[in-house]
């Protein structure tokens, strides 16, 4: 195989600027607003490029879907190229101002959301472009998504990604590359559970034996959860926060818990949320609520997915880029395309550390080659990967 876009044929320069733009329009998930006003710049660029965009009006207090398209035939039902990747970071407004402000430091580039993954969505966007203008062009017609709340579950995103899903051959996420340049071949599916402890208040000095505590049944429940955590087969079971009660001498009426669950593959995802929503309080006096589910069904490689792999180590290599596949507990879109069967690769974006912390930064020496290997994907797959 010839690669056919060279590292050598990204301008840099001009990409690192305009990455610095979008860093400073600061798009945490819930300001719905602020990130709408980088899905307006988005879509001036890809216009600007000769591009088709679709634009999905925002629900559920979310902002904008963006669907940037290559040009097709009129009524080809070919597969795609689907590429995913979000606008919306952790980080809330003044984040740039303060406790990360964009800075280089020898290969190091900083800002909020610059490696989870606005980098990733730029260099997806620039390899577009490039494989666009190329002369022989994109085998396959390619669609680019960019979602505002991957970071809080994509709830608003998911079904127009299973939609843009059903009819892909390949997705490529470009979440963040993972220690020194890894690529993401599986994650875990992710379960988010609220749960709900209810007793009976009394006071705790003259009546404590009219009282029902809820903190106390609480306690047993986490334990009960936190016992299906299996480190051997991948299975994580967190109570990651827990309050309740209304002061010191009242016995505990009621206390709430948040539940995260990691699963590896369907059948754990199957046998461990039955578990968790199959629970039972011990007193009878006690009732519990559990509301929630599965939110990422589990990725994990397929055939296909191996051969899209081996296909893109091979374009990788040709760039001095050494590709190793890894497993990850975190979930993407990604996770959606591939519960569909469709091959899917994921962390295709820019190598780097610290996402979702003040220290976040990318390395700038992966930018030209990365963006490299997403125009070169588009160009050559072709169905028969």
């Amino acid at each position: 195989m010839t690669i056919d876009i060279s590292a050598d044929d990204i301008d840099q320069a001009a990409l690192l600027a305009e990455l610095r733009h979008w860093v400073e329009l600061e798009t945490h998930t819930p300001d719905a607003d602020a990130v709408n006003q980088l899905v307006d710049r988005v879509e001036a660029i890809a216009r600007a490029a000769g591009l088709a965009t679709e634009r999905t009006p925002g629900t559920m207090g979310f902002g904008d879907i963006l669907a940037v398209r290559t040009p097709r035939p009129a009524g080809s039902n070919q597969k795609s190229t689907l590429i995913l990747a979000h606008l919306d970071t952790v980080h809330a407004a003044g984040t740039i101002e303060s406790k990360l402000p964009w800075r280089q430091e020898g290969d190091r580039l900083y800002g909020p959301g610059i490696y989870d993954m606005k980098a990733g969505a730029l260099m997806a966007l620039e390899a577009m472009k490039l494989a666009v203008r190329h002369d022989s062009g994109p085998k396959l017609p390619v669609d680019l998504l960019f979602m505002p709340d991957e970071e809080m579950g994509s709830a608003s995103s998911r079904a127009l990604i299973e939609t843009f899903g059903r009819n892909a051959r390949y997705a490529l996420v470009v979440e963040p590359a993972r220690d020194g340049g890894k690529i993401v071949v599986a994650r875990k599916g992710v379960a988010m559970y609220d749960i709900i402890v209810r007793g009976r208040a009394s006071h705790a000095g003259s009546k404590p034996q009219d009282g029902r505590s809820a903190i106390r049944a609480a306690a047993r429940l986490v334990l009960e959860l936190e016992a299906l955590n299996d480190p051997v087969c991948g299975v994580t079971v967190t109570v990651g926060t827990i309050r309740g009660g209304t002061g010191r001498n009242t016995v505990p009426a009621e206390c709430r818990m948040q539940v995260d669950a990691r699963l590896p593959d369907e059948q754990a995802a199957l046998e461990i949320l039955g578990k968790i929503e199959a629970v039972r309080p011990v007193d009878p006096d006690i009732t519990i609520e559990i509301t929630g589910g599965l939110s990422r069904p589990p990725f994990a490689q397929s055939e296909s997915g191996r051969q899209l792999f081996d296909h893109t180590a091979e374009i990788a290599a040709e760039l001095g880029i050494t590709l190793e596949g890894v497993s990850t507990g975190g979930g993407s879109d990604g996770n959606f395309t591939a519960a569909l069967g469709v091959a899917t690769l994921d962390g295709l974006g820019a190598d780097g550390a610290g996402a979702h912390t003040f220290d976040e930064f990318i390395y700038v020496s992966s930018v030209a080659p990365r963006t490299a290997l997403l125009a070169n994907l588009m160009l050559t797959l072709d169905g028969n990967v």
